[in-house]
């Protein structure tokens, strides 16, 4: 039998194209931020988006988060019956393993602005038989998830997508218990050092990124060194 959550999302990504679907408690995002980079995520909303293609790009074993998913996933230090957010599941990557952590009284999930993602991870699961995993649909400025409705959030190599990062960040905290954690993974971009296509791709460094989400609120915690991420690295922070 289908979960009716899935089904549920599943229809709302259809209705609601590239709206965000209301969450009770909602976030009011500030419309006022400008953004960091006009058309960032203009790929991944268009509605002629190649999943497939991207299923190839994303799970390729040759990408770093790909083949070290085992570890990243162990960084989040998962209990049983805890809901997990993956922001920018893209293909659902992540979702089996995630499924497994929180087990079959826990949630994940799978968060992202593209319409036909959702749809495709909402098939994923379906398939997989993971009752657990549900899909929202998130907006551009903000991930419209309830008010202290998380536990833990993940944001994998999805963090550099944020073109209104500062909104962005002020919703994952308004979304995250007292308490959660959050887990960032990112390329490292440094000048001089990084290959050209993370410095065309990625706004910003490490540094960066980390005092941004301190600005919003979050507490760091540490940093996790996974021996196979050469370009990525992975920080932790809490919510107070």
């Amino acid at each position: 039998m289908q979960n009716p959550a899935i089904l549920t999302a599943w229809v709302l990504v259809a209705a609601l194209g590239s709206c965000a679907a209301p969450a009770p408690d909602s976030f009011a995002p500030d419309t006022t931020e400008a953004s960091v980079r006009s058309g960032l995520n203009a790929r991944f909303l268009d509605e002629d988006l190649d999943v497939d293609e991207l299923v190839a790009i994303f799970e390729s074993e040759s990408r770093e988060i790909a083949a070290e998913r085992a570890a990243i996933v162990a960084s989040l230090e998962l209990a049983p019956g805890e809901t997990i957010a993956d922001v920018g599941a893209g293909t659902g990557l992540f979702m089996t393993p995630l499924a497994d952590g929180v087990g079959a009284l826990g949630t994940v999930l799978e968060v992202d602005i593209a319409p036909k993602l959702l749809e495709f991870m909402a098939e994923r699961a379906r398939r997989e038989g993971r009752e657990q995993v549900e899909v929202h649909l998130a907006g551009e400025r903000a991930v419209g998830l309830a008010r202290d409705s998380v536990d833990v959030i993940l944001v994998c190599d999805t963090y550099h997508h944020f073109e209104y990062p500062e909104s962005t960040c002020a919703s994952l905290l308004h979304a995250l218990k007292p308490g959660g954690r959050l887990v960032l993974v990112d390329f490292e971009r440094i000048e001089g050092v990084s290959r050209e296509w993370v410095l065309g791709h990625v706004r910003a460094s490490k540094s960066v990124f980390r005092g941004e989400l301190e600005a919003a609120g979050f507490v760091f915690r540490d940093e996790v060194e996974i021996d196979g991420l050469v370009e990525n690295y992975c920080l932790r922070f809490i919510a107070p």
